[in-house]
C-alpha cells in the first residue's frame, strides 16, 4: 500500500471480505461487527472522526449525516455494489486504496461497479 497509515472503521453493513482484504494489505481496520451489534450511526461517525478513521459502510444514511446533518468526519466510503457484482468488490476496494489513498481523508467516496466518485466535504477533518 502507498499509505499504510490509513485507518478505517467498518460498520456492520460493510462486507467483511473488504475488512479482511484491507487488513491483509496492511491497513488498520476496526470492524464494529467484531465488538458490538446494533450500533448507532451518529456514534460511529463520531468515533471514526475521533480516532481519525475513514468510515467504510454500505448504509446510505451516512450520506444524510454528512451532508444534511453536517456530522464531522475524517471521511466516508459508501460501497454501492449489487449482488451480481460482489465478486469484484474486494479488488475494487484494494485498487481504491492503492490509487487514491491521498484523496480519501476528508472525502465522501461512493464506490460502484466501474465507477468511483470522490467528493470533498466542507466539514472534513483533513490534516
Amino acid at each position: 500500500m502507498d499509505e499504510p497509515s490509513l485507518r478505517f472503521l467498518a460498520d456492520e453493513s460493510c462486507d467483511f471480505a473488504v475488512v479482511r482484504a484491507l487488513r491483509a494489505a496492511g491497513c488498520d481496520v476496526f470492524a464494529v461487527s467484531e465488538v458490538m451489534q446494533r450500533s448507532v450511526d451518529r456514534e460511529l461517525i463520531e468515533r471514526a472522526a475521533h480516532e481519525r478513521r475513514i468510515l467504510l459502510t454500505e448504509d446510505k444514511d451516512f450520506g444524510w449525516l454528512v451532508y444534511v446533518s453536517h456530522a464531522d468526519s475524517t471521511g466516508v466510503i459508501l460501497i454501492r455494489y449489487p449482488g451480481n457484482a460482489r465478486a469484484h468488490l474486494v479488488q475494487a476496494m484494494i485498487q481504491l486504496v492503492q490509487k487514491h489513498s491521498h484523496a480519501l481523508m476528508g472525502s465522501f467516496v461512493v464506490v460502484q461497479p466501474g465507477h468511483i466518485r470522490i467528493s470533498s466535504r466542507p466539514n472534513s477533518r483533513e490534516q
